[in-house]
């Protein structure tokens, strides 16, 4: 019997990848690791092990992870304080006997040139994974379609204009729940050991294109202003958002910190990111899901921001 653990388990993507393995019958193969069970009572009455565990913790994570053959490693939320954390997961799975680890990293990471601050905490945890020992899959995830369209967007349709310090650069922006079922696949498959997939959307697209979509579908009319770095910092001083990561901290909807942000749109300026694959339906056996479908599925939402509701 092939046992995964999951790690983040309570999360929105851990709950995705936890979803799609219950409807396959695979919930008693399960090991979720959670700083919170209770989040995952549910998912015990379904049939799968929820088990205590937490990366600030090493010493938790022997007892969490014990068991499992094959790990899905999400990454923690900290962003530029995640190192250590991974760390710890990875000795945890190498010394407990997991023979393969997947982890959720980030495309374009190869270039030491790309200046997205998350760069660092994903290429320092595969050179881990990788010097592990075990069987490892680089899931490198382009930027999550749901971040913009779904948690960014109402702020974009209530005032009119999309800010972004980007520029004009493109990247194939991806739906979350593409990534977490490409992981799936990877967990379930065979012949994904020692890999890279770069996880993408269908088509490579500059914010203005998106703001010209959003405003088409929607029929409100949306402006695409172009600000450079400094003044995209000084929009999420404005709305109070932190600088540097918090933990479990939202603002106006927004979990990220501004150093993540701007050094992210940088990246996606500058060419970084402007990579697109057929990832997603190597692995899954479907194309990838496009920006258009996602503002679509949430025309009402958008609107609705739109008028104040």
């Amino acid at each position: 019997m092939t046992r995964i653990v999951i790690t983040g388990a309570s999360g929105q993507y851990g709950n995705i990848v936890t979803d799609a393995l219950v409807a396959q019958g695979r919930a008693s193969d399960l090991i979720l690791i959670t700083r919170s069970p209770a989040k995952l009572a549910h998912r015990a009455e379904q049939g799968c092990e929820v088990r205590y565990g937490d990366f600030d913790k090493p010493e938790t994570l022997a007892t969490a992870v014990a068991g499992a053959n094959r790990m899905l490693l999400i990454s923690g939320t900290r962003v530029g304080a995640r190192v250590v954390q991974h760390k710890a997961a990875i000795d945890a799975a190498a010394a407990g006997g997991v023979r393969h680890i997947a982890y959720t990293s980030f495309i374009g990471i190869d270039d030491d040139a790309n200046p997205a601050e998350v760069r660092h905490d994903h290429i320092e945890t595969e050179r881990m994974m990788r010097a592990s020992g075990m069987a490892w899959t680089a899931l490198r995830d382009a930027h999550y379609a749901d971040a913009m369209i779904v948690m960014a967007g109402p702020g974009v349709m209530a005032s009119g204009k999309w800010f972004s310090n980007s520029g004009d650069g493109r990247e194939a922006m991806v739906w979350r729940e593409d990534c977490a079922l490409s992981a799936v696949a990877v967990l379930t498959g065979e012949g994904h050991e020692n890999r890279v997939y770069n996880i993408t959307g269908p088509e490579l697209q500059d914010f203005a294109e998106v703001t010209a979509m959003m405003s088409e579908i929607t029929g409100v009319p949306l402006e695409y202003v172009a600000t450079d770095d400094e003044a995209q910092y000084a929009m999420f001083d404005a709305m109070g958002i932190p600088r540097r990561p918090v933990d479990d901290q939202y603002v106006g909807g927004i979990p990220w910190n501004s150093d993540d942000m701007v050094t992210f749109g940088q990246a996606i300026r500058e060419g970084f990111l402007a990579i697109c694959t057929n990832d997603v339906e190597k692995l899954t056996g479907r194309k990838a899901r496009s920006v258009r479908q996602m503002i679509e599925e949430n025309v009402a939402m958008l609107r609705a921001a739109a008028q104040g509701g």
